[in-house]
């Protein structure tokens, strides 16, 4: 947990409270970089759910991957996202809105739950920021995401 001025971040206690710890931000897979800061705003790139470097599941919702399960890996991509906005602001305290959220969902032709996945992204950031956490929301599902993931979620936070 990061101390500010000998004070632990109240985000990082909430986080621990729901037993989450923040990863170190995830390596690109690509040419780009995990978080952008333009003025008070950070946009991150699409996290994956990474556990300690590895996906923790591959292929398509609906079709091998529960939604369930997928859901659970959609929280995971947010926490992922909470590691990248907090290498570039420093403090996870600073962020005053969760803006948006942008989830996508590898799904099988016939799933059309999508929003019920991403809903476990955006019922994280609710538990962690309060009302500073309900935001803005697509749900995508797409054909196939970045090493077969079966989510991948984007999010922009305004700070302090």
């Amino acid at each position: 947990m990061t101390e500010v001025n000998g004070a632990v971040s109240a985000v990082e206690r909430r986080l621990a409270e729901l037993g989450i710890e923040l990863p170190d931000v995830a390596a690109p897979v690509a040419a780009y970089v995990p978080a952008v800061v333009t003025g008070n705003y950070v946009y991150t790139s699409g996290q994956l759910p990474f556990v300690s470097g590895v996906l923790p599941a591959a292929g398509k919702v609906g079709a091998g991957v529960p939604a369930e399960d997928a859901a659970g890996y959609a929280a995971t991509c947010a926490v992922n996202a909470l590691a990248a906005i907090k290498a570039q602001i420093g403090d996870l305290d600073r962020i005053s809105r969760i803006v948006k959220v942008v989830g996508f969902v590898a799904s099988d032709p016939s799933f059309t739950g999508q929003p019920a996945v991403i809903n476990g992204a955006s019922e994280l950031l609710g538990k962690v920021f309060g009302e500073a956490g309900a935001h803005a929301r697509s749900a995508v599902g797409v054909a196939v995401l970045p090493l077969d993931s079966p989510v991948e979620v984007e999010v922009i936070a305004e700070f302090a």
